[in-house]
């Protein structure tokens, strides 16, 4: 009988893996565009290295620094009780910081081609930061925001090489589609992943076609 936890657990880390990265990429994108401090170059090359290097030069550097020997891994066990290798915590990390770019580069890219007179009659009617970005930047970005989230679920579902870095391949765990799927070739159970495969495409295909005319209707009444 087929195990279908591959597939579970492949979406609730995309989910996972989506919601984070949605809260911590909006101050960050909104302070690489307004902000003046020389750090920006940095934070932005920082940022991007994820979208260049190769996943298992990244993976590797993940292990390293999530080990239970190393300061983070050891921190993190420390304060939270939480081993970060082999662990469903650990591959949520990793895909953050894996999948980043494609959350941000969007948000980025929204709010940069924003005209500036928004910003600017928020805050001359005395609106705080906070009730500027919250109701008056992100509500004119909603097609960024909705690419951001699109590219970063796919971008999650489809990993692989940093995924089977840190978390190997356990099940229920770690195990995700992409990891059944190369373990079931390996084994020539061609028919278990091409079921794998089929499902997976399938339910990615219909989550796109949805958010894309969701998208265009959204253009549409603009």
């Amino acid at each position: 009988m087929l195990d279908w936890s591959p597939i579970i657990l492949t979406f609730k880390l995309a989910i996972v893996t989506t919601l984070i990265l949605l809260l911590i990429s909006i101050p960050i994108a909104n302070w690489l565009v307004y902000t003046k401090s020389r750090l920006k170059v940095l934070v932005e090359v920082i940022a991007t290295l994820p979208l260049v290097l190769p996943p298992t030069v990244l993976g590797f550097y993940l292990l390293i620094a999530f080990s239970p020997e190393s300061f983070i891994g050891s921190l993190i066990k420390n304060l939270l009780g939480i081993e970060l290798i082999f662990s469903f915590e650990g591959i949520v990390l990793a895909s953050v910081i894996y999948s980043l770019p494609f959350m941000l580069q969007p948000l980025y890219s929204g709010l940069k081609n924003l005209p500036d007179n928004l910003r600017e009659a928020s805050y001359t009617l005395g609106k705080s930061h906070f009730h500027t970005l919250m109701k008056v930047l992100l509500p004119n970005i909603k097609s960024s925001i909705i690419t951001a989230i699109t590219l970063t679920f796919a971008h999650t579902i489809g990993e692989f090489g940093v995924i089977y870095m840190i978390g190997g391949s356990m099940p229920g765990k770690t195990k995700v589609a992409s990891i059944a799927i190369y373990e079931e070739v390996e084994l020539l159970h061609y028919e278990n992943a091409n079921i794998y495969s089929l499902t997976l495409l399938s339910i990615t295909f219909i989550i796109l076609l949805t958010v894309f005319i969701s998208r265009s209707k959204t253009k549409g009444r603009a």
